[in-house]
């Protein structure tokens, strides 16, 4: 039986969306009878370029032994995700980005692939490890040489000697340079003694910390003849095989957290603690017997960026992680609302199916061309950190890129993480609070992504403040006419922009219908123009308004600086969406297949729209759109919703999820059965003519009776 209310006898078969909106749309996209996506070479696409590893790591993980379990306490799953933890080591899991020589596959972009599908399983055991491997034992193959690969890897690798990454402090989180623990060189006994001098210096949140790692990787203030040459990183055994703290060693549990229960995360400090001259890892700084240092960087401060900027697969694999884990809220709540009904037309028919209401559409569909958007800007990350740490392109310049890169990404990935899983939430109602059904389990135990591996405002003001360097770049060596030429450039482009007028023509194209103005003014040159020309002037704007900072005194300069931070976040933030826009872009040109290439099209122009309509308040008050394009703009994100309504299910079975994957209830088809039964007895009662009247339909008829 036809769904009378939701759509018309036959299936929508013209390009465009049928009159009347969603409610008369197509369901699936073979209904559509329009272009479709290839299913299966999308899901390549999403994989990126390290495809196999993915698969590879997805068919571990259907093993249930991987699986998260709801209804542990702390120690259970605790003990559970370190069994995990053994058990991945036993598969090769911890080897991907390790030399060869040491039984490794150096690989580091695989390594980050298989490690990112980890978070399918339990977002527990993607931390652990990545603090085991990602942390632990790449300081010491980063940052460390020789003599400690050949010392230490092995054991790492095979979770022989687990160990914590004891960076960060109560005291200083994201701002590593100031952090308190000191490790004063003795040259009598040639030894470092590593100390934590007030409370505040304590290493806290150290995963492996309050219970499995046997050592640590402690950063501290390096001190030597009485010179501080900042912070760089030591390996420090912590506990004796049986568990206890070794002399000088003290620490506590940081006990249960908002999430990731599964690890067991601490606190440790030290007191005077002594370790062997060796235990320095020295490929940025040595200290010789006789106490004198040397390093191969002569400045300090690149010293510590080089040394901190050795660990940044901490930020890409979280920017990774959490798209893929969005991408699974995304499946769930498609694939229900997909199946799920809630209330009838009015006019006594079926009801309706949760997909086919606007709001629905709305609410879901732009986070999932976002979720595409991360994919493909992810795999442009990954690919650009592999060629950076394989050595085929290691110069300064690319690790400069490779780190903006994921310090614009990261907390763009990690924010919409936390909206996307909410929202996806909500989209299943009640059904989407249960914990069987992993939205509130996603939400909590992704709750931290947003802090750790470096605070998402930070990072994005590291984003802003390379953003201003790029730009003040553009004028060194600039005579003073180039500079009135340019400034002059500013003011008229101002000027045009303020009138509403754009070389998209809109004072012409705004007449007519909403389709036509949006379809001649909003295509992706001009999504592309629209959405650079907002940071190029963000940046502009910020550049002016620091200028002055030059001639000010250190503490007004600061202030000054102060007064437009939030400016330069939101700038950051508007770059790294470009980027995400134009790595869509890349994606969607690459693919060959028409129907495929059509539908991802429309799917980009949503993610376009959609950051568009998000900042509608800038672009009118910079006079970058005019009213009605403005208003435009949010009709037709309605228009390509509805349009992509029946492409929504193939959209997420690209993901490539397995049932073992999602293991989600209401995803799983048990509503689709559910549905069915209900209205199978619904027609089978109104055939037999059991179905009672319903109250309302009596008094119609006494109605028409009494007239």
């Amino acid at each position: 039986m036809a769904d009378a209310a939701v759509r018309p006898e036959t299936p929508a078969s013209d390009s465009r969306t049928p009159a009347g909106g969603a409610p008369t749309a197509a369901h699936t996209a073979a209904e559509a009878a329009e272009a479709r996506i290839d299913i299966d070479a999308v899901t390549n696409l999403l994989l990126g370029t390290w495809a196999d590893t993915r698969r590879e790591a997805r068919e571990l993980i259907k093993d249930t032994a991987f699986w998260q379990v709801n209804d542990l306490t702390v120690a259970e799953h605790r003990e559970r995700t370190l069994t995990q933890l053994h058990l991945l080591a036993d598969n090769g899991g911890g080897r991907r980005a390790f030399p060869a020589e040491y039984g490794g596959g150096d690989d580091n972009g695989a390594n980050l692939a298989g490690f990112e599908e980890l978070v399918l399983a339990d977002p527990s055991l993607q931390i652990k490890s990545g603090v085991q491997w990602g942390l632990f034992a790449s300081a010491i193959y980063q940052l460390g040489t020789k003599k400690h690969w050949d010392k230490w890897l092995r054991p790492v690798m095979s979770m022989e000697l687990p160990g914590a990454f004891a960076m960060t402090e109560t005291g200083h989180g994201s701002d590593v340079a100031a952090i308190g623990t000191t490790a004063t060189y003795d040259p009598d006994t040639e030894e470092f003694v590593i100390h934590t001098p007030f409370r505040a210096a304590w290493k806290d949140y150290l995963g492996n910390a309050a219970l499995h790692g046997k050592a640590a990787t402690v950063f501290a203030q390096l001190i030597t003849g009485g010179v501080n040459y900042g912070v760089h990183c030591f390996f420090v055994p912590i506990r004796d095989d049986e568990g206890a703290f070794l002399p000088g060693i003290g620490g506590e549990d940081d006990g249960p957290k908002g999430g990731l229960n599964g690890i067991d995360n601490g606190r440790l400090h030290f007191d005077h603690v002594r370790v062997p001259r060796e235990n320095l890892l020295n490929r940025y700084g040595d200290v010789a017997p006789d106490g004198s240092y040397s390093s191969p960087i002569d400045s300090p401060g690149r010293r510590f960026f080089t040394m901190l900027g050795a660990l940044v697969q901490g930020r890409v694999s979280l920017d990774g992680a959490v798209t893929t884990a969005s991408a699974l809220a995304l499946y769930i709540a498609i694939t229900y609302g997909n199946q799920r009904r809630q209330f009838d037309s009015g006019a006594g028919t079926d009801e309706v199916m949760l997909l086919d209401y606007g709001k629905h559409q709305r609410r879901l569909l732009p986070l999932v061309a976002q979720n595409y958007a991360q994919f493909f800007a992810h795999d442009e990350l990954l690919r650009k950190f592999d060629g950076v740490f394989s050595g085929r392109a290691d110069t300064p310049e690319e690790r400069e890129d490779l780190e903006t890169l994921a310090a614009a990404l990261k907390p763009l990935s990690t924010w919409n993480a936390l909206n996307t899983i909410q929202e996806s939430r909500e989209a299943c109602g009640g059904q989407g609070f249960l914990a069987e059904n992993r939205m509130t389990g996603l939400r909590h135990d992704l709750d931290v992504y947003v802090t750790f591996e470096g605070d998402n405002n930070v990072l994005l003001q590291l984003v802003g403040k390379r953003l201003l360097s790029d730009y003040a770049k553009q004028f060194k060596g600039k005579d003073a006419a180039a500079l009135a030429r340019f400034a002059a450039a500013q003011t008229a482009g101002k000027v045009f922009h303020g009138a509403g007028l754009r070389r998209l023509g809109q004072a012409v194209a705004d007449f007519g219908s909403t389709a036509r103005s949006v379809e001649l003014g909003l295509r992706a040159e001009q999504q592309h123009e629209i959405l650079s020309g907002r940071v190029e002037q963000m940046v502009a704007d910020l550049a002016a308004a620091l200028r002055p900072a030059s001639k000010l005194d250190t503490a007004e300069a600061a202030a000054l600086f102060n007064r437009h931070q939030a400016e330069l976040i939101e700038a950051a933030r508007a770059h790294g969406e470009l980027l995400q826009w134009e790595a869509f872009s890349d994606g969607v040109k690459a693919v060959t297949d028409p129907g495929t290439r059509q539908v991802l099209t429309w799917l980009r122009d949503l993610f376009g729209l959609h950051l568009i309509e998000k900042n509608l308040a800038w672009y009118l008050i910079n006079g970058r759109l005019s009213t009605q394009r403005a208003a435009a703009v949010s009709r037709y994100i309605d228009r390509l919703c509805a349009r992509l309504r029946p492409h929504a299910q193939d959209l997420v079975d690209a993901y490539g999820f397995a049932p073992e994957h999602v293991r989600a209830p209401i995803a799983s088809g048990a509503e689709r059965v559910r549905q069915e039964e209900a209205r199978e007895y619904y027609r089978a009662r109104a055939a037999a003519g059991d179905e009672p009247i319903s109250e309302k339909a009596l008094q119609k008829g006494r109605t028409l009776q009494t007239k």
